[in-house]
């Protein structure tokens, strides 16, 4: 009997929970080899709310572009928004995570907490809701994936996957749908406004801020001007 076969035959035999058991750990483990087929440069891949999109027939627009055909201001605006040591940690800030810790124990309404790593690993891996399974899940899968990936491979995934509309994205769909430009010739402001919105794409629209959002655009604008020495990692 050939091994494949044979192997099938030795699963069947098992007891039910072992089945379930073994069907976990494969699920966990399959990201992992995801991480190392993503390393490739002519790979290109989908979220999981792409993913669902796609199944749910209500389509989505993603245009992949490599990193240098994408205008350096909106990747400084992405970084000092989103991950402002990005090119200093391995997947996790681990000083940011014992502060958000210690504000949960004591019962303080916290931020986020994600690096661009851990939210590139969530929106390829695992799903947008809070929770501590998820945050667990994460953890290890942001370190892996900046083990295996160059910084600017992460970079480059990181912002042709994220999410900036309804169906919407990737930075070049993104930039095309509020500005009607490619990606490589966003503004400074236009970058800002797009970086700021991030968090919430849906009820921040970049193309309509409204005056909260356009405020925090203004500071993530002049922070973006001297952000030079912390993109060293991506344009040396």
């Amino acid at each position: 009997m050939p091994q494949r076969f044979s192997l099938f035959a030795r699963f069947k035999d098992r007891p039910l929970w072992q089945r379930i058991v073994l069907i976990l750990i494969g699920l966990l483990l399959l990201p992992y080899l995801f991480i190392l087929l993503y390393v490739l440069p002519f790979v290109h891949p989908v979220s999981t709310l792409m993913l669902r999109d796609a199944l749910t027939f209500q389509g989505y627009d993603r245009r992949w572009v490599p990193l240098d055909q994408i205008a350096p201001v909106l990747v400084k605006s992405v970084m000092v928004s989103e991950d402002g040591q990005f090119c200093f940690h391995g997947g996790v800030d681990w000083g940011e995570m014992r502060m958000l810790v210690q504000e949960t124990l004591q019962g303080k309404s916290t931020r986020g907490g994600s690096t661009i790593p851990m939210q590139t690993v969530k929106n390829l891996f695992l799903w947008n809701s809070r929770s501590f399974v998820r945050k667990t899940l994460e953890l290890p899968l942001a370190v892996s994936a900046s083990f295996v990936w160059p910084k600017r491979r992460m970079m480059e995934i990181y912002l042709n996957v994220a999410e900036w509309g309804p169906g919407i994205y990737g930075i070049e769909a993104a930039a095309r749908y509020h500005f009607k430009v490619p990606a490589s010739k966003l503004t400074a402001r236009q970058a800002a406004l797009l970086a700021v919105s991030l968090p919430n794409p849906i009820d921040r629209v970049a193309s309509k801020p409204g005056r909260g959002l356009s405020q925090l655009a203004s500071l993530i604008q002049r922070r973006a001007r001297n952000a030079d020495e912390y993109i060293k990692c991506l344009y040396d």
